[in-house]
Formats: C-alpha cells, sequence, structure tokens
C-alpha cells in the first residue's frame, strides 16, 4: 500500500509557469473589469443628458452619480466576505449580475429616486466585483509574475471607461441616454461561461473534498506534474481556520496592518476621485482652454496605463512594500510640480496619473498577496469598501477648496498630503513570510521524469 502524499495547493501555484490554463484566468478576470468599469463610467457620461431629460439641478445630479459609489462600499465589504464563503466563481457571477441587471434596469428610470436605487445596488456589484477577481488573480498567477498579472488585469477597469466615453457619446446622440445603460444588461449572458470555465479557489476545493474537480484544474495548472491517487492535497494551517472571516483580519499580528492598508486605500482613492472629478476645471483654473485641459486627462490616463502596468512589473522584480510607498512618494512629488505649473506639463501629468492610478492598482496587488488565501476576497474588500469613504469625501473636500479660490498650488497640495499619509501609511505594514512565499511543511511534489 502506497503511503499517503501530502502537496501544498499554493506551492502548486507559485510554482507552476505560465501556460493555457492561466490565460483564461486572466482574460475572464479582465472581462469583468472591463464590464466593471464601463458600469461605472458610463453614468458620469449621460449625467448631462439625464439632468435635461428630467429636468433636475447640478445637486441633484451629484447625488444620483455618487449613489453608486455608496453601493460600491458596501458591496465591496459584503461580497468580499462572502467570496470567501461561496466561492469565488459563484461571488464573481453574483457581482456580473448585480451590476448588468441594476444597470440596465436604471435606463428603464424616469425620476431621481428610482435612479439612484438602481444606481446603489448595481454599485454592490461593481464594488465586490474588483477585490474578489483581485484575489483570485492573487491565487493563480505563478510567483514570478503575480504582481504584474494581476496589475494587467486591473487595466480592465480603465479599459471599461475608455469603452464607456467611445460608445457614451454616439449611443446617446443616436438612441438616448437610456441606451447606454441598456446595453449594460447583456453581459449576464456570460455568467453560465463563467460558472463553466472560471476555476475555483484551490483550497475552497479542498474544503469541500472536491477532489475531482482539484485534479482537474491541477492536471491544467501543472501538466509537468504526475498526479497519484493516494496523494492527499492540503492547504496551509492559516486557511484552515475558522470562524468570521472579518474577524481573522485582526488576528496572527494583521490588526495593525489591516488598518493601514484602509488608510492606503482610503487616501489613493481620495487622489483617484479628486483628479477625476476636478483635473478639468483646476486646469481652467490655471487658464488653460477646455480643449487643452482634455488633452491633459488623455496625458493623465496615458500615464496610468504605464504606470499600472511598470508598478507590476518593478513589484515582481523588487519588494512590493516598498514600491508602493515609493509610488505613493512619487504622487506627492508630482501632484505638488503640478500645482506650481511646473514645465513640462504633459510629462508632470502623465507621471500623476502614473503614481496615482498605478499606486492604486498596487495597493490591490499588495493587499491579495499580504491576506492568506481563505480570508483574501474579505480583507480585499474591506480595504477596497473602507477606502470608498476617500473617494466620496474627494469630489466634495476639493470642490469646497475650489469655492474658496485659494491659489491653484494649494488645491493640488491638498491631494498631495493625502499621498504623503498613504505612503507613510504603507511603510508601516508589518511585511509577512507569505508575502514573500508560501513555505509550508510539506513534501516536495512530483514531476514529470
Amino acid at each position: 500500500m502506497n503511503p499517503t502524499r501530502p502537496i501544498d495547493v499554493h506551492k502548486l501555484a507559485d510554482e507552476a509557469k505560465f501556460n493555457s490554463f492561466h490565460w483564461p484566468v486572466l482574460l475572464w478576470c479582465f472581462v469583468v473589469l472591463v464590464l466593471d468599469g464601463y458600469d461605472l463610467a458610463v453614468a458620469g457620461i449621460a449625467l448631462p443628458s439625464i439632468m435635461k431629460a428630467m429636468n433636475i439641478e447640478a445637486a441633484t445630479a451629484g447625488f444620483m452619480a455618487s449613489s453608486a459609489l455608496f453601493g460600491m462600499m458596501f458591496g465591496a465589504i459584503v461580497l468580499g466576505a462572502l467570496a470567501d464563503r461561496i466561492g469565488r466563481r459563484w461571488a464573481i457571477s453574483i457581482c456580473v449580475f448585480m451590476f448588468s441587471v441594476f444597470t440596465a434596469a436604471a435606463g428603464f428610470t424616469n425620476d431621481p429616486m428610482t435612479f439612484s436605487a438602481m444606481r446603489f445596488l448595481a454599485g454592490l456589484g461593481i464594488g465586490g466585483a474588483i477585490p474578489t477577481a483581485a484575489a483570485q488573480m492573487t491565487e493563480y498567477s505563478p510567483k514570478k509574475v503575480r504582481s504584474l498579472m494581476v496589475t494587467l488585469m486591473c487595466c480592465g477597469y480603465a479599459a471599461g471607461s475608455i469603452l464607456a466615453a467611445l460608445l457614451g457619446k454616439q449611443f446617446i446622440e443616436t438612441y438616448g441616454w437610456q441606451s447606454v445603460f441598456i446595453a449594460a444588461g447583456t453581459p449576464v449572458v456570460l455568467i453560465p461561461f463563467i460558472l463553466k470555465y472560471m476555476p475555483e479557489s484551490l483550497p475552497f476545493l479542498v474544503k469541500q473534498h472536491d477532489d475531482t474537480r482539484l485534479r482537474e484544474v491541477i492536471r491544467k495548472m501543472r501538466p509537468d506534474m504526475r498526479l497519484e491517487p493516494h496523494e492527499e492535497f492540503l492547504i496551509p494551517a492559516e486557511d484552515k481556520a475558522e470562524g468570521p472571516t472579518v474577524g481573522r483580519l485582526f488576528l496572527d499580528g494583521r490588526g495593525f496592518s489591516s488598518v493601514m492598508f484602509w488608510v492606503a486605500f482610503m487616501t489613493c482613492l481620495f487622489m483617484l476621485y479628486a483628479l477625476s472629478s476636478w483635473l478639468v476645471k483646476l486646469m481652467g483654473m490655471a487658464g488653460y482652454s477646455l480643449g487643452s485641459a482634455l488633452n491633459f486627462l488623455l496625458a493623465y490616463n496615458a500615464g496610468a496605463v504605464v504606470g499600472a502596468v511598470g508598478g507590476g512589473w518593478l513589484a515582481d522584480k523588487l519588494n512590493i512594500k516598498w514600491v508602493t510607498s515609493g509610488f505613493f512618494a512619487v504622487a506627492a512629488i508630482s501632484l505638488t510640480l503640478l500645482g506650481y505649473g511646473t514645465q513640462p506639463l504633459f510629462l508632470i501629468i502623465a507621471i500623476v496619473g502614473a503614481s496615482t492610478l498605478g499606486t492604486q492598482i498596487l495597493l490591490y496587488a499588495y493587499a491579495g498577496q499580504f491576506y492568506p488565501t481563505s480570508i483574501r476576497s474579505t480583507g480585499l474588500g474591506f480595504a477596497s469598501g473602507v477606502g470608498r469613504i476617500g473617494a466620496i469625501a474627494a469630489p466634495i473636500m476639493i470642490g469646497l477648496l475650489v469655492s474658496m479660490k485659494l491659489p491653484l498650488v494649494q488645491n493640488f497640495l491638498a491631494i498631495a498630503i493625502a499621498a504623503v499619509i498613504g505612503g507613510v501609511a504603507v511603510a508601516l505594514i508589518k511585511q509577512r513570510p507569505s508575502i514573500s512565499s508560501h513555505s509550508h511543511d510539506t513534501s516536495a511534489v512530483g514531476q514529470r521524469p
């Protein structure tokens, strides 16, 4: 009788080479975030037409636009925690269902209150999708390219926003503002395919004792392995722990670092939403025409994509904690230079984009690697959810500063201060051994001769 041979499922994923199994995981997570980004951005693009059609004022329109942000705050927390309970495939599918159906439903509304209610419900799915997809991508990415894979996946969010901008104007002019919302309902047809082709979390399958599906996933992920019937698949003790997943964010020395992640997410989202709401206006105050200001927005987004991918590459080569903290520092410096009108202005704005959106995506990658698999979606969800406080506060606070008619540099310094706080918070996070490696007491996995 052959002795039982224990195999650590985390080491299997860590040591895998990127192959044909990983591409669908990356593609599905990327597509989900493209849809997610579209659904969030579409309201801002259609807002002028909605204001005209419903005959509402700017204050009411602002409430309608922010209703999805409140939904995202709760969705990230609740659905992030739920994913660790029911599995990530189902959690991602629920998110897709919610943001597709309720965004489409918003297109059939005729009054601000009903519209806001639909956007809040859509926001639950929008907010839950990012942390859940980031947790899934983190788990299945080989260790050598993990940060790069997560940052590439998160670029789908920016791609969705661009898609909304490209399609929005044409659809609204031709078919009315309702069309861009109703079109968002079509992704529900993808849910059966997500459930069929998206692999489930390995530790979740271990806990469910689903040996058949577990072996099927491992064979695809590790074609170099020879699996025997007597092998036993194990997960680390920290992933076996029972009890409320939320409480476990504060166990094993994680409490202080969890709070620091929340602060970092809050300050980074503050920067992002302050700039997305006020950059064009602030540059207009500096004397630039609307056309020039919109070109600054393009430079900002171009820099953001480069920063996201470049940051992920750097994080895999160096220490992700200090790369992320460094990105916060670059954001603080470049925002200050922008306030003083330092030339070349387009380059400075591109660097601001790289060091703000790039930092946010790095934070998802870092938090995903920080938390054990069993509470990864919960950890990411809480960080993202609490961080939404910064997203909600930013447009209001910068709006107050703008109304005070302060010198331009003081507006940008206010955003730069958030970057300094975020950088310090990341620097204070206590590094855990599981970030650098999954070193558990298990036997070596079998290799094909």
